[in-house]
């Protein structure tokens, strides 16, 4: 097996393999030459080369969010690791441990005029949980001469720290701060960059390892809840009538059965799950807007919750977070091993555990019920909200919010639903989800780049058929992930195209005119044909009803080729119709 002659490199490469980092995500350079000669040379490591960086994070992304594992992205020096930051930033706020490997020129070479030199000392600030910035290997005596094309302080330099023996101190300086940003990625779940500087030649093999690191004792998250604290909730909870519980993006399966089934029963909470929650109960209120959007003041004050418990990542709804925002319950307690996000300015308390580790130690401790009529008054205008939503289905042409009605109700059994961010995931709000389908979504930062990137590799690491839906804008700004060239054959994708950023038609402002349209809502008449042509995936066009009911009966048969479904929406009238929704159901 061949390995790189640069010891710097194979001590990174080894200590992956120490703390079991197995996927690795290569952009082709020159400067991380000695990083891909380790990794693709050990059959250890499952490899995978994506040219575009931007893409290439977020493809690592997805596989590090189906696995709930580290990843690692490899890119060259300069402005090939600036491309990772949307990514990263991403990875930061959705608690996905993302591992970046820069490789970067040695300290002498930057700002001197060299190509493809930045400062990436600290490039990405406080959107990463580790900065590990690694030394400089010394220079082997053999290649003495080398010394020669460096400047003459540089050969001082690296004879005197030769003769000082520096270079074993180095070592350990690196090998400890790699086990430090390893551990801490997977400890804490988040993001963490390695820069490592590697000097010319960097290309050399050899056959056997020059370094032995030293193994570092790997710690396993613990989780621990503490007695006295649980009393303290309890006092405060058994007293409460009206109980609300928030969840936001969680992993399938995150939560014991058993513990959903006791919430379900008291008559004093409500559960309001979003679609990324991939919660379900037929006591629990999914499709939080339709439940909303319609309340006054009266009835906000009678949905108004005393204490408030929420966990999972980041909510969609932003009309439950105005709602929460201005009638404040008494107690907010956020549920999460990593952080708390005071999102609606009340937040009391930070329960730093797994929401499943806190219900299997709190519910077995509550000792009564509270009398109460809350979630029974609130089921029953559930009820009559579901009733106006399937009438209201049967009034409308076709349109945005039917084409997500039809294209839900044919997703396969037993999927992975990846959705893109503005009005995709919006729209997907509206509707119920089948419990055999898990749902993801970057809701870290709620960005349209690199939704498509994540998606393709989600599927590329779960066994399950996966389909992504996502709106136009989105899938045009990351059209380049389709230049992948491990999309699973049975991967698909909705594009629906309103020809242009149609959410913008629903917020404040003039619409119809040269401005809005330029740049707000961004018309265009783009189409995905030619880049499925391009890229080798099966094209299918829809632009109305029996279309779509047509293309959707052949969609997820087999096929030698991923597919590519784009459904045609009227751009003018999405925006009224969706209005018009939340003003039926009231």
């Amino acid at each position: 097996m061949k390995h790189s002659k640069i010891p710097l490199s194979q001590t990174v490469v080894t200590l992956c393999k120490t703390h079991n980092i197995k996927h690795i995500v290569i952009s082709p350079g020159s400067r991380n030459a000695p990083l891909t000669i380790g990794f693709t040379y050990d059959d250890y490591f499952n490899c995978y080369s994506i040219v575009d960086e931007r893409c290439a994070a977020f493809f690592a992304l997805g596989i590090a969010q189906q696995l709930q594992e580290p990843v690692a992205v490899v890119c060259t020096s300069g402005s090939a690791l600036l491309n990772y930051y949307p990514a990263i930033s991403e990875a930061y706020y959705s608690n996905i441990p993302l591992v970046v490997l820069s490789a970067d020129r040695p300290k002498h070479l930057v700002d001197i005029g060299d190509g493809q030199t930045i400062k990436q000392k600290n490039v990405y600030g406080e959107h990463v949980l580790y900065n590990a910035n690694l030394k400089l290997d010394l220079k082997n005596k053999e290649n003495e001469n080398e010394e020669d094309e460096l400047p003459i302080f540089k050969s001082i330099e690296n004879k005197l720290e030769q003769f000082l023996g520096l270079q074993k101190s180095i070592q350990e300086y690196n090998e400890s701060e790699i086990h430090d940003a390893f551990s801490i990625a997977m400890l804490k779940s988040g993001p963490i960059h390695i820069n490592i500087p590697f000097d010319e030649p960097l290309y050399e093999t050899v056959d056997t390892l020059s370094i032995n690191p030293k193994p570092s004792k790997l710690e396993n998250r613990t989780e621990k809840i503490d007695n006295f604290e649980i009393q303290s909730l309890l006092d405060i909870w058994q007293n409460a009538n009206r109980k609300m519980i928030l969840v936001g993006v969680l992993q399938p399966n995150s939560i014991e059965e058993r513990w959903l089934e006791e919430l379900a029963d008291d008559d004093s909470i409500l559960v309001f799950t979003e679609t990324t929650s991939n919660l379900h109960h037929p006591d629990f209120f999914p499709g939080i807007d339709k439940i909303i959007a319609p309340l006054e003041h009266e009835d906000f004050k009678m949905l108004q919750p005393e204490i408030i418990l929420t966990f999972g990542g980041l909510v969609v709804s932003k009309k439950i977070k105005a709602f929460l925002r201005t009638y404040k319950p008494k107690h907010h307690w956020h549920v999460s091993p990593f952080r708390a996000n005071d999102t609606f300015f009340c937040l009391s308390k930070h329960i730093v555990v797994s929401p499943n580790t806190l219900l299997s130690e709190f519910l077995p401790q509550v000792k009564h019920y509270t009398k109460s009529d809350y979630k029974g008054n609130w089921l029953a205008i559930r009820e009559k909200r579901r009733k106006l939503h399937e009438a209201y289905l049967k009034t409308i042409p076709f349109s945005d919010f039917s084409v997500f009605n039809t294209v839900l109700m044919e997703i396969p059994k037993q999927s992975i639903l990846q959705v893109g961010n503005s009005s995709a995931i919006r729209y997907m709000q509206l509707f119920q989800i089948r419990k055999d389908i898990e749902v993801f979504c970057n809701r870290g930062t709620s960005g349209i780049d690199g939704s498509t990137s994540t998606a393709i590799g989600a599927s590329v690491v779960r066994q399950k058929r996966t389909t992504f839906i996502t709106g136009d804008l989105s899938f045009f700004y990351d059209s380049n992930a389709l230049w992948n060239n491990y999309i699973p054959n049975n991967f698909r994708i909705i594009v629906i195209n309103n020809q242009g950023g149609g959410i913008f038609r629903i917020l404040p402002g003039h619409k119809n005119t040269d401005n809005f349209n330029t740049y707000f809502e961004t018309k265009h008449h783009l189409t995905a044909k030619q880049l499925c042509e391009m890229y080798g995936f099966e094209y299918g066009k829809a632009d109305d009803s029996n279309t779509l009911e047509t293309h959707l009966t052949s969609f997820y048969n087999t096929s030698e080729q991923p597919k590519l479904l784009e459904i045609f929406t009227p751009s003018q009238s999405n925006d009224e119709i969706l209005l018009d929704y939340f003003k039926y159901v009231k």
